[in-house]
């Protein structure tokens, strides 16, 4: 009866409906505002060409393992994080905790993470208008410093995030997450061919290309290896139970080991368009790369206002990077919204709204760390720092680590090829060979490795 009533459930529950729908939720939860900053610009400081190749290895021997079994886990239980360890973990033995660990990273990461993509939308709007209408990196580093500064704005501009993505949350899986997604993606990939074609078109862009693709081997360090290993881990949104409850509203025919893989190349491929967009034009109007806020919303805005129909390029460079934040925000909300909705058993309008509620006051934290909180620090750090700290070096690694774990070592082999292979019917068996012990030796050991790092511990 028990069984019976379990299939039921899993048979009621919204799920994703089509193999795009599938492909774009996916890739819009592991595309963010690091495809459009970050990758580009460690790519470009860490030896171009040269990293790509080291990174393209990590994603395969980290980040891609880990992604499927972690879809795998979720389709296979078809519930929230929390449930679907549960429900797999042999009797007594408390893996769930892997899955705790997910639900709270996801959730600090979302009290900060929403914030920054305040500071997008906000720019959306000032790209609107003529605030960053100057080639002074000066003029738009005194704009940035005003929006971080007033307590009125970041709050308002948090919330408005949160409502938004409140708003298509509530539709569903199907009718929000999956819809939202499958334009999201698309307009993401125009936009960056727009913003990326116009760039090329600047003389001297070819400095930028250079700076990107040109492999310098002699920079491909030890440290330049683990920073390739922790970017392939934190890249694909993995660790923090989103790609598990994703997995539970996969479809059972779907060929989960194939997607993953597309999911990883697209993923790459719009990290690779974003610094297309950014690196040659910055290089041909003479700035120089930077990372982080300083190069997307004080670098960025100069650059632009250099060019021809400059406004316009600005504008839907900052729609774009828009559009990449959402996707990810969708999935990490979706955690303890799944959470709520099917282990406390509330309504998803419910559940929404009071993740949303919860996320606006801790979240609020992070978005006074630079205004009226910016005196009140833990360990040395904001609030803002502090949620970031602990989710990239801790939480996220230690439940990375607990899910290569529970798979290779206590999930076993047979059942784990039983799922993958959709119960015989996918002829992939050589590959999830080599997948298996990849995920019980080596992803473990190196996302030990970096985490280490990351705690300085060496």
């Amino acid at each position: 009866m028990k069984e019976e009533n379990k299939a039921a459930s899993a048979a009621s529950r919204d799920g994703f409906t089509s193999s795009f729908g599938v492909l774009a939720a996916t890739l819009g939860s592991a595309v963010g505002l690091g495809n459009i900053w970050k990758f580009p610009y460690l790519t470009g400081t860490n030896g171009g060409a040269g990293f790509l190749v080291v990174y393209v290895l990590a994603t395969l021997l980290v980040g891609l393992p880990v992604m499927i079994a972690e879809i795998m886990l979720g389709r296979k239980a078809k519930a929230n994080a929390y449930t679907a360890m549960k429900t797999l973990s042999p009797a007594g033995q408390p893996w769930w905790l892997i899955s705790v660990l997910g639900v709270l990273s996801a959730f600090l990461i979302m009290a900060f993470y929403s914030e920054v993509a305040a500071w997008v939308f906000a720019y959306v709007f000032k790209a609107a208008g003529s605030g960053l209408l100057t080639s002074d990196p000066k003029v738009t580093e005194s704009v940035f410093g005003q929006l971080i500064s007033n307590p009125l704005q970041s709050l308002l501009w948090q919330w408005l995030v949160l409502v938004l993505m409140g708003c298509i949350l509530l539709l569903g899986v199907s009718k929000g997450i999956e819809a939202a997604t499958k334009k999201l993606m698309p307009l993401l990939f125009v936009l960056l061919v727009v913003v990326g074609v116009r760039s090329l078109m600047l003389p001297g862009a070819s400095e930028g290309l250079k700076f990107l693709f040109q492999p310098d081997f002699s920079k491909i360090t030890g440290a330049v290896v683990l920073t390739a290993v922790g970017l392939a881990f934190f890249k694909l949104s993995i660790g923090m139970g989103t790609m598990m409850t994703y997995g539970s509203y996969f479809r059972d025919d779907q060929n989960i080991p194939a997607t993953a893989f597309r999911v990883m190349c697209a993923d790459l491929f719009v990290s690779m368009l974003a610094g297309i967009a950014i690196f040659p034009a910055v290089f041909a109007f003479g700035f120089k790369p930077a990372a982080g806020p300083s190069l997307l919303f004080i670098t960025i805005p100069a650059v632009f206002h250099n060019m021809l129909f400059g406004h316009v390029f600005m504008f839907a460079f900052f729609v774009l990077t828009a559009v990449a934040s959402m996707g990810a925000m969708l999935s990490i909300l979706e955690v303890p919204i799944a959470l709520m909705n099917e282990h406390f058993k509330m309504k998803r309008s419910t559940a929404t709204w009071l993740s949303l509620a919860l996320l606006a006051l801790v979240g609020a934290t992070c978005a006074l760390s630079n205004s009226s909180m910016a005196g009140f620090k833990l360990f040395g750090m904001t609030t803002f720092d502090l949620f970031d700290f602990m989710t990239s070096n801790i939480m996220m690694p230690l439940g990375g680590i607990g899910l290569c774990l529970f798979v290779g070592w206590v999930w076993g082999k047979q059942r784990f090829e039983q799922e993958l292979t959709n119960h015989g019917r996918l002829r992939n068996q050589g590959l999830l060979d080599a997948v298996f012990t990849v995920l019980r030796w080596v992803s473990p050991l190196l996302i030990l490795i970096v985490m280490l790092k990351g705690l300085h511990v060496f």
